[in-house]
């Protein structure tokens, strides 16, 4: 599960649109929106989105999971 809100953040840290980042994934805005609020991302959108966003810790944002208390 993606933390959402957190790459909505460092998006917006870095100045990135959500349209800017679909256009440097090679998607359409409209696709991006989508992959955003489901979550899913491929390997390679989850790599170049990496690079641009200057992520050190990946796994806490792309990879994180919800366990049940």
């Amino acid at each position: 599960m993606i933390k959402t809100d957190d790459l909505i953040g460092l998006m917006a840290k870095h100045r990135i649109s959500q349209r800017e980042m679909a256009k440097r994934l090679g998607i359409t805005a409209k696709t991006f929106a989508l992959k955003l609020k489901k979550g899913r991302f491929g390997s390679d959108e989850i790599e170049i989105m990496i690079e641009e966003l200057e992520i050190e810790d990946p796994m806490s944002i792309f990879f994180a999971k919800e366990v049940a208390l």
